[in-house]
């Protein structure tokens, strides 16, 4: 019994600063019998027992002393990094419960500082949520992701504690422009792909959980490469009562779009300022601001393209030669303001209000002339590469004026009471959403001479042999005004326990959540409707040698209509849409361990979801069309699996592998595939560097996964289409010199004196140069009537270099 006690040990370990943030030698750590002292880099690492509170204690001879009370898992590594100081006012003792709280729920952490580093075409947040297991995207210029089988409109994002939206009348990744997130301003980020809380909303796929850091004393964040930059900067009054962050990013991505086949003049400006400042009242009493504005234009004029398809024995390929131009802007403004009152030590209360302001535009005419045919493959010839037989000549004129002002005001009041071992969190919150949408689209199709008339439009006619000589009409057409409101009632009560079952550790969470709605407007008069989504997680860690967890979740998830899910293809809004419904299981299993004396831990979770209610959709690159009609049942089953740990000292990485398989039934028709039915997922994300150059760090980032069924037509019936799209593969790598980090040493140059970091990256981004597709374009040869599907390519292999530092 005693050797077993012996071996339950967890470590502490981090860097200690001074108050001019230089590395304090020679501090005390101490820890029941367990002494240490920090060198002179500030580092410190000292083993503490494991399963029960203990507390840790920092002393100097010139500075104050801080107490850490932590409790921590068998063999969990805790990283605590600080300042001591000689001031009165100390941080005290701080309080950290490490029982695996997070993992019971299913979360999974993140550290902030790597993700800065981590390559990708839209470095942040969501470019490391794409490595994860049963977390999908195959569009690098994308921030949008598909988590175990639902859409980019499941997902629930919150920053501190408050919802943020995104714009609505985006339709492609080149549109997007930066994400809500910015990474410079994060302290801690959460997500959970299934099986969460009550207390978070009303979607039905996952949760990301941001919260910005309060600074404690001034410093920057700067960074620029060709896609950009951005700078962050944190204050402090000088009675610390006052603090803020600020953030401002400018983005550019005509390098990336460059890279791809069509040949354009593009001019994106993507920009916003975003700020989150702190007010400290008093002890009890706390107040904050988010603010954000951002203004992203999009100007858009393809040029020509070329795309070769086919087979080695037989090559074809499609050119285009396009007049016209697409000119979108998506301004938004948010703002919210927070509250938080320390009622007692054991009970909290939260007031939150926020205001979200959107005015889009999307206007586009763009006409496009192609040519489809055979390709001189004689590499000695002057056109070699070209097209020389035409097996289909056409033209196309797509055409859009839409308009899009949404203001969404939220109002909530959220409360929570710890009691001995067990908490109760409850909130109440009230959702006002108006929006004014003008939609106005068609599109013309013109082949060999003969309009084509739209495909679910009969009689057909039988070009060339039989020409209809009726009225024409466009291939696609789309015209609708729309003034709609909505009006949104929501609550959740949940009780959380933590307790033992024997020798064994349990916890569990209760709770339950409630939404009424009512969806009015001009020439609209819907119902209230009324859902509850009861919800549970409970988790058991055995009293075993190995350090193993257990947990298992099950509840409902509803998630009411949004103003997108109401619109029908028509651009009709149908106000009596029901809530899509999903009764989600997931069973998990977490196991720590140590190989090369190194932590490690292998997530392992099977998940299955039942659905009813669905709301049949299409997805054209990022857009998504709802068909407004609870017709049909769905289920997503699959198995996630995650290896992450130090590979390399001191670095976290990790391997992943998902298995998903989601299938719909419309109309009693039968089950297909849904539209992200993505079977097979790998990612790696892994961090490394040089052992005889400390300072020169490699970041891989690798995914892979097999293709979606998008491959067919928007408007085709999809009992008749279940094309897919080749397996999405890509590689992007980062090198990263560091020339300055006090953590480990400070510059003697004086003029690098105030930097706390230097680097300079270099990033390949689709390191192989694989040909990725989004979607296909289909051009049919009116003389045989075969449809070929030419794959809309994303982007090819891209260069940058980049610059970061921090003071």
């Amino acid at each position: 019994m005693g050797i077993n006690s012996f071996a339950q040990t967890a470590i502490v370990k981090g860097v200690v600063l001074n108050e001019k943030n230089l590395p304090a030698e020679g501090v005390n750590v101490t820890c029941l019998t367990a002494i240490t002292k920090t060198d002179e880099q500030g580092f410190y690492q000292i083993s503490i027992p494991a399963n029960q509170d203990v507390t840790v204690v920092f002393t100097h001879v010139s500075l104050k002393k801080v107490s850490l009370k932590v409790s921590l898992s068998p063999n969990e590594v805790f990283v605590f990094n600080m300042n001591m100081s000689d001031y009165e006012e100390q941080m005290g003792e701080v309080v950290v419960n490490s029982t695996n709280k997070k993992a019971v729920q299913g979360i999974v952490t993140f550290e902030a500082k790597d993700i800065r580093f981590v390559p990708g075409a839209n470095a942040g947040i969501e470019n490391v949520l794409k490595t994860l297991p049963g977390v999908n995207s195959n569009n690098e210029l994308s921030t949008q992701y598909a988590v175990r089988g639902g859409n980019y409109d499941e997902n629930l994002v919150y920053v501190n504690e408050i919802e943020v939206y995104r714009p609505f009348l985006i339709r492609s990744g080149q549109q997007e422009g930066l994400s809500f997130t910015n990474t410079d301003l994060v302290q801690n980020i959460d997500f959970s792909a299934g099986g969460f809380q009550a207390k978070y909303g009303d979607k039905m796929s996952s949760v990301l959980d941001i919260t910005y850091r309060n600074p404690t004393q001034f410093g920057a964040i700067m960074e620029m490469s060709f896609l950009g930059g951005s700078l962050a900067v944190d204050a402090v009054s000088k009675n610390k009562k006052w603090s803020a962050i600020t953030g401002i990013r400018y983005r550019n991505n005509s390098l990336l779009v460059n890279s791809e086949e069509t040949q354009t003049n593009y001019t994106p400006t993507f920009a916003d300022i975003q700020a989150n400042i702190n007010y400290q009242a008093s002890p009890k009493w706390q107040w904050s601001f988010l603010g954000n504005i951002s203004q992203n234009k999009y100007l858009y004029q393809p040029l020509t393209r070329q795309t070769n398809f086919g087979t080695a024995d037989a090559p074809k390929a499609l050119a285009v030669y396009y007049n016209g131009m697409e000119k979108d802007k998506y301004d938004t403004y948010f703002g919210a303001l927070k509250t938080t009152y320390q009622v007692s030590d054991t009970f909290t209360l939260k007031f939150i209000g926020s205001l979200f302001h959107t005015i889009e535009q999307e206007y586009f005419d763009i006409y496009a002339q192609y040519r489809l045919g055979e390709v001189d493959t004689n590499v000695g010839s002057d056109t070699y590469g070209d097209i020389m037989y035409s097996r289909g000549v056409g033209s196309q004129l797509n055409h859009a004026r839409n308009d899009l002002d949404a203001l969404i005001a939220n109002l909530e009041v959220k409360g929570l009471k710890n009691w001995k071992q067990n908490q109760i969190q409850w909130g109440v919150k009230y959702t006002r959403e108006s929006i004014r949408d003008r939609i106005s689209e068609w599109e013309m199709i013109d082949s060999a001479g003969f309009a084509i008339r739209p495909p679910k439009v009969l009689p057909k006619n039988d070009e060339p042999y039989q020409p209809y000589e009726g009225l024409l009409l466009p291939y696609q057409y789309v015209k609708a005004t729309n003034f709609t409101n909505i009006d949104r009632f929501s609550a959740y009560g949940q009780w959380g326990h933590k307790g033992n079952l024997g020798k064994n550790e349990i916890w569990y969470n209760l709770g339950v959540r409630m939404q009424s709605w009512e969806v009015s407007g001009d020439n609209l008069n819907g119902n209230f409707q009324t859902v509850f989504s009861p919800r549970a997680q409970f988790g058991i860690k055995p009293n075993w040698k190995k350090d193993i967890l257990f947990r298992f979740s099950a509840g409902i998830y509803n998630q009411p209509p949004f103003y997108r899910e109401l619109r029908d293809y028509d651009g009709v809004v149908q106000t009596n849409v029901k809530a899509q419904k999903s009764i989600n299981f997931v069973l998990g299993n977490d196991y720590s361990f140590k190989i090369w004396q190194r932590p490690f831990k292998l997530v392992t979770e099977a998940y299955y979801k039942k659905m009813t209610d669905v709301n049949p959709y299409t997805i054209d690159n990022v857009r998504i069309r709802y068909a407004a009609d609870n017709n049909a049942v769905a289920y997503a089953q699959g198995l996630d699996v995650r290896l992450n740990g130090e590979f390399v000292p001191g670095t976290d990485s990790w391997i992943s592998f998902g298995y998903l398989k989601t299938e719909e039934n419309i109309d009693d028709k039968g089950y297909i595939a849904r539209p992200t039915d993505q079977r097979l997922k790998f990612g790696l994300l892994f961090q490394d560097y040089m052992p005889k150059i400390p300072s020169l760090k490699v970041y891989l980032n690798l995914v892979y996964n097999t293709g979606l069924p998008c491959g067919s037509p928007a408007y085709a019936d999809p009992y008749l289409y279940q094309n897919r799209l080749n397996d999405y593969r890509r590689v992007d790598i980062g090198f990263s010199k560091v020339f300055i980090d006090q953590k480990v040493g400070m510059s003697k140059r004086k003029f690098f004196k105030e930097f706390k970091e230097l680097s300079l990256g270099f990033e390949i981004f689709n390191l192989f140069n694989n040909q990725n597709a989004i979607t296909n374009t289909w051009v049919r040869d009116v003389y045989t009537k075969t449809e070929y599907a030419i794959p809309n390519y994303m982007t090819t292999r891209v260069f940058n270099l980049k610059l970061n530092a921090r003071l």
